[in-house]
């Protein structure tokens, strides 16, 4: 089918509302589209309403950060509705959530950028509030030129990765936890996971010795060589392959516009 499996709503950090992302997918003719929101399953019931009504179909899913390495990333697909445990363990990270956004105001006014709370939330649009939230306000306020700035300088720096060290769900608990709700499991944009010492491949044996179902080998940031080198990866380990946009629009990462892949999503079923 042609879909993008990685997409985000205003029910976490993305621009649109789940049934305009639903639209826009109809629009970009892809058949279709896995809504993906960091930490909550909140857009997918309107996201399946606007697919029934556009013949988009809409793969329920989630993006997870797991503890164990800088920008891993866990994405989780077809789970039932009522995702058993699954619901339980985002509760406790949407709470989480809630706290680190005074640790990030913190960590800001430390460096001198005054980001009141209050534009947070209302940017957030009742959605679960992130760091590209924070960019936003930096942003409207002088304090960066870009969002990409901000994170650059502020919410993606080492010093800022290791006040978030500890906060998130170990790669392990996320997979099993999406794997007993009845979902599947795929790892989300491979180059932007850092390692240390160790490798790709090392870290693939231990995922795949959890459950994991699949990899994300196409991504917009991927060079052709990363990309040859996670089919060759996917193929080894006997992983689905996935692939999206990351999509959150265009005022949020304009460098991600809506993909159009030709995948085998049967698997899901």
């Amino acid at each position: 089918m042609i879909v993008d499996m990685h997409t985000h709503s205003t029910a976490s950090d993305g621009q649109y509302t789940p049934a305009e992302l639903v639209r826009l997918a109809k629009e970009r003719g892809l058949e279709a589209l896995a809504l993906t929101d960091h930490d909550t399953l909140g857009g997918l019931d309107e996201a399946a309403a606007a697919g029934t009504a556009l013949g988009v179909r809409v793969i329920r899913g989630v993006e997870l950060s797991a503890d164990d390495y800088l920008n891993l990333h866990i994405l989780g697909y077809s789970f039932p509705a009522e995702a058993p445990g699954l619901r339980e363990m985002l509760t406790g990270m949407r709470k989480g959530r809630g706290e680190r956004k005074y640790r990030i105001a913190e960590f800001l006014r430390q460096k001198g950028i005054d980001v009141p709370l209050s534009e947070v939330d209302e940017t957030a649009v009742g959605g679960v509030i992130g760091r590209p939230h924070f960019a936003q306000v930096m942003l409207r306020h002088g304090y960066v030129s870009t969002r990409k700035e901000a994170f650059d300088k502020y919410l993606d720096t080492p010093e800022f990765q290791k006040m978030e060290k500890g906060t998130k769900p170990s790669a392990e608990k996320c997979v099993k936890t999406i794997k007993a709700a009845g979902g599947m499991v795929s790892l989300a944009h491979p180059y932007q996971i850092v390692l240390g010492g160790d490798s790709m491949e090392e870290l693939l044996q231990r995922l795949v010795g959890y459950g994991l179902d699949a990899m994300e080998c196409y991504y917009p940031k991927h060079t052709p060589e990363q990309q040859a080198e996670y089919l060759r990866l996917a193929e080894k380990y006997g992983l689905h392959v996935t692939g999206g946009s990351d999509f959150h629009g265009e005022k949020n990462k304009p460098d991600h516009p809506l993909a159009a892949l030709r995948l085998d999503v049967d698997w899901l079923t």
